[in-house]
């Protein structure tokens, strides 16, 4: 008889409606092949639920804060039942972009210059700041958001308008606008899945661009890329991958620009949607998306 599992999506992040999708698309494809499947959300239920269903394993098909930033894990810890996806700590460093930057730098993986900024400092101090180190326009983002959520590239004129805005961030990151190629590549355990190269319609590969068919930004697959940049492509995801600490899949994002690679970050809980990314790449190897689903479950376990 074949496992039962229990999906985890929906939660109370901004990528709240993605999560369903995910967890949707899971459940819809593991039911066609015979597995008995049960979703549910992450709230104050969610431990008699287990306890009555009793999953062998947990599907993590959440997003954003609470779902990829090691604190479901931690919860998911203490049940101790074997969860997809990365642990509490890999999960926490890469969902916090200044800490994982900080490794990137450390590690020589090259990534775009960056300043922390927190409201209670001066704005004219920021600008000269601005100006000195990264140059405009500038990329503005929350220091704990996935899926581009609230991230914006701003010319010094608009700079203002959108501080305001993201004001409840309380610290936010803003780093140099790398223009270039947008390409993201996907790691399963030691696998080198592959790459994808978006041309957006927008301004670039946010939130709309990544999520709503209307956008019609364009997938590009496989890569125009040399052998020996792709190669180096898929090395440094690789290694990013192993020095989070990171299990099960990942998709590092980059900008592609002078013949250098850029990291922008690494995901650890990347969608499973219709539009998604990883399946698109896994599809294109030859790797079905119940095949990536059963991969997922079989590298699904506890920290030890």
């Amino acid at each position: 008889m074949k496992k039962k599992i229990l999906i985890l999506s929906g939660g109370a992040s901004k990528e709240r409606d993605i999560s369903l999708q995910t967890g949707y698309q899971v459940a819809k494809e593991l039911k066609r092949n015979e597995y008995r499947v049960k979703i549910a959300e992450p709230n104050y239920q969610l431990l008699n639920l287990i306890k009555k269903y009793k999953p062998n394993i947990i599907f993590n098909a959440l997003h954003g804060q609470f779902g990829e930033d090691g604190y479901i894990q931690s919860i998911l810890e203490s049940i101790g039942i074997p969860y997809t996806h990365s642990g509490v700590i890999s999960s926490a460093i890469a969902m916090d972009k200044e800490i994982s930057k900080k490794i990137f730098i450390k590690n020589k993986i090259l990534t775009p210059k960056y300043i922390k900024y927190s409201y209670n400092e001066s704005y004219l101090k920021l600008i000269n700041e601005i100006k000195k180190k990264l140059g405009f326009p500038v990329v503005l983002k929350p220091i704990n958001e996935g899926s581009s959520v609230d991230v914006y590239i701003c010319k010094k004129s608009e700079l203002k308008n959108r501080l305001k805005k993201m004001r409840f961030y309380k610290n936010i990151l803003i780093e140099e606008f790398i223009p270039g190629r947008e390409i993201q590549a996907a790691i399963l355990g030691n696998k080198k899945l592959g790459a994808i190269e978006l041309k957006p319609k927008r301004k670039f590969y946010d939130y709309e661009a990544k999520y709503n068919s209307q956008s019609k930004t364009k997938h590009i697959i496989p890569v125009d890329l040399t052998k020996k940049k792709f190669n180096e492509l898929m090395n440094i995801s690789s290694k990013v991958h192993r020095l989070l600490g990171c299990r099960g899949v990942t998709r590092s994002d980059f900008k592609y620009y002078k013949n250098k690679f850029y990291l922008l970050e690494t995901n650890t809980q990347p969608g499973m949607t219709k539009l998604s990314l990883v399946p698109e790449i896994c599809l294109y190897k030859g790797i079905s998306f119940i095949k990536l689903i059963e991969l997922l479950l079989n590298d699904a376990s506890i920290s030890k």
